[in-house]
């Protein structure tokens, strides 16, 4: 079939294009819808025209393996323009999603009709760049400005009912597609084309003080990274200097954004996302089919993982150990769910629908059932060998068994169950029903067929499943661990708290590591120091601020006190405490303390990142350094417009 069809219904044209899987702007689409219009211009029979995609969706965003290449004609602002300019109306039907270069062929059409369940977005600024054929100039003169400038510099896309509100649909069917687009068709006919939306004023544009206060707070959410700014200067200079100068500035700063540093590692973060989990090993492979998932342990960790499987759509059953804990567990996950209900992301049916899927239980019998069991039970090798010793007796034998443990040898976990083979580690991040990332723990004995479910089960989810083996913290966590000591030792050779923090924020982290460990609970980690001092070597320089701190009773945001002080309204302020322990440390070990720069501090966090990077990648605990880019960026907020520390490494001068 080729890849754009133009075919004749009594006066109505039917542009259709057919380019799976996301119906992309290519070099044959774009030919192929000038080639359409050529027909359409010449026919006077012809009154309108619609232009419809085959497939699940609109077309969804440019061809990825044009990225790098020279621009072929005709380029995608030129094909809007001489749609605009059609002679006959055209309608814009979208299904599925109108993303980037789908939603501007859409604006450059006269109208717009979308299926109930569309998206509509310009997610432009999630690589790094802004809209380039014209969605800074146009989506103004359809849409309120406020409401542009949020679609633009979030990238965020809005559903076709947020999309009718605002004016940027002209309507919206729950039937089929094509038969009202066609019906629409007839509604316009005497209609004539309307004008361009060039030629239209912005709705509700700025002043001057108005656009002062958008810049300011777009500069706040951006945290460092330049395209959302890039987007508000466009925005702005096609509203103040007219629509021919505004799509002549766009289109520059689109070419600068494109070539620039941030581009690039945003580009190489979205795929390294998209190919981290296609392991060869499972080309071929099924996965087992899931429809019950069993948890263990219904507490923070529990719930989360719960809800998410509940949001995913499977029957769940968490295990508790007495009546009490299960009311306790079911009630952090009625309050997760409660939390979808009232932003409108579920309806009462939908919640009263989730609820009706979860049970808890003291038995373990009730897992008999379950296609996957996550455990996420206290980090102690005895009591996860007593949770796998029960699973292996009550769990059906294909049942994949999978354990939340960070730190935790999981070989040794698979060693002590029955059918080792479908053991595995799932290690999820907290707030579980909210974090992305997902690493997927191989054991030495895990099967294919079982590690093939975990990704599935992690795909239906909606996480980002990275492949890892087994070590102490598996990838982030170890990586965590490495820079976190010598962040430690800066505070004893010479920094404090607040100063590594602010240097991390400043950076593109949205929290320093102290602050970070402060909502975390400073105990967790205590904990795991404790259980691998045994194992310490003597010669190594330890860092015991921390053990102090527990000691004193500061275990973080959750009581007030940690590294940092927090006052009634839970914000952080460094605290003289803390500040006096840590200079009296240094002078206990006759270090010298000296000043340390923002650069010298990041010089160290960075340096620490890479070295462990390297030796994971040594170890082949990392399939590649992807893998740790997408760790650390999805778990660790890694500022996403550096690309994660390997990328960084090997883009420096």
């Amino acid at each position: 079939m080729s890849t754009v069809t133009l075919t004749l219904e009594n006066a109505i044209a039917v542009i259709t294009i057919n380019n799976p899987p996301i119906n992309a702007t290519s070099h044959a689409v774009r030919s192929g819808i000038v080639d359409a219009l050529d027909q359409i211009d010449g026919n006077d029979d012809i009154r309108a025209a619609i232009l419809i995609c085959d497939g699940k969706t609109f077309i969804a965003g440019a061809d990825v393996s044009e990225f790098g290449q020279p621009p072929k004609a005709p380029i995608l602002p030129d094909v809007i323009k001489r749609i605009e300019a059609a002679t006959k109306p055209f309608i814009a039907a979208i299904h599925g999603h109108a993303l980037g270069g789908g939603l501007e062929v859409a604006l450059g059409c006269h109208y717009r009709i979308a299926d109930s369940t569309a998206k509509l977005g310009l997610p432009e600024v999630n690589l790094g760049l802004i809209p380039g054929a014209g969605g800074t100039t146009r989506l103004p003169r359809l849409i309120p400005v406020s409401e542009a400038v949020s679609m633009i510099t979030s990238g965020k896309p809005i559903s076709a009912t947020k999309a009718n509100e605002i004016g940027l649909l002209d309507a919206i069917t729950h039937g089929a597609l094509g038969d009202a687009a066609r019906d629409f068709a007839k509604t316009i006919l005497s209609r004539g084309t309307p004008a361009w939306l060039l030629a239209r004023d912005p709705i509700d544009a700025p002043s001057s003080a108005q656009w002062d206060d958008i810049t300011s707070a777009t500069k706040k959410k951006a945290r460092g990274q330049v395209a959302p700014l890039a987007a508000i200067s466009a925005i702005r200079n096609g509203i103040e200097h007219g629509p021919d100068a505004g799509l002549d500035f766009e289109r520059e700063k689109f070419i600068e954004l494109r070539d620039s540093d941030q581009s690039k590692a945003l580009r190489h973060i979205f795929f390294a996302e998209r190919s981290v989990a296609k392991l060869p090993e499972l080309k071929g492979v099924e996965p087992n089919p899931i429809h019950q998932v069993g948890v263990i342990g219904g507490g923070i960790m529990g719930a989360g993982i719960a809800t998410a499987s509940l949001l995913a759509g499977f029957d769940v059953t968490i295990i508790e150990r007495d009546e009490a804990a299960c009311d306790n567990g079911r009630a952090t996950v009625e309050k997760h769910i409660a939390g979808s209900l009232k932003r409108g992301l579920i309806s009462q049916d939908r919640f009263d629908a989730l609820m009706a899927s979860l049970s808890t239980s003291i038995d373990y019998a009730a897992l008999s059932h379950a296609d996957l069991v996550v455990e996420a039970v206290f980090e102690d090798m005895a009591v996860k060998h007593d949770v796998f010793g029960k699973l292996s007796l009550h769990c059906k034998a294909d049942a994949v068994l999978a354990s939340n443990t960070s730190y935790l040898d999981i070989n040794e976990i698979a060693s002590r169950c029955i059918n080792p083979q479908r053991v595995i580690g799932l290690h999820f991040f907290s707030p579980a029903h909210i974090m992305k990332l997902l690493e997927v723990v191989r054991t030495k004995s895990a099967d294919a067929q079982s590690l093939a479910t975990a990704f599935e089960f992690a795909r239906a989810l909606g996480k980002i499943a990275v492949p890892c083996g087994v070590c102490d913290g598996f990838i982030g966590n170890r990586i965590m661990s490495a820079y976190r000591k010598h962040c430690e030792y800066m505070l004893e050779d010479g920094a404090l708290p607040d100063q590594i923090d602010a240097a991390m924020v400043e950076f593109g982290f949205p929290m320093g590591l102290f602050a970070m460990q402060d909502m975390a609970g400073l105990e967790i980690s205590w904990a795991t120091r404790k259980r691998l001092a045994p194992f310490r070597d003597p010669a190594e320089r330890y860092v015991a601020l921390g053990d102090y701190l527990c000691e004193m009773g500061r275990f973080g945001k959750k009581n007030g006190l940690g590294w940092y002080h927090y006052d009634d309204n839970g914000k952080a302020q460094p605290d003289p405490e803390v500040d006096a322990l840590v200079i009296a440390e240094s002078a206990k070990k006759g270090i010298t303390r000296r000043d340390f720069t923002s650069t010298e501090i990041l010089d160290v966090i960075l340096g620490a990142m890479r070295s462990e990077g390297d030796k994971i990648l040594a170890e082949g605990i990392a399939n590649n350094a992807d893998a740790i880019d997408v760790v650390m960026v999805n778990g660790y907020g890694f500022p996403r417009h550096k690309g994660g520390p390997m990328f960084m490494t090997g883009n420096e001068d």
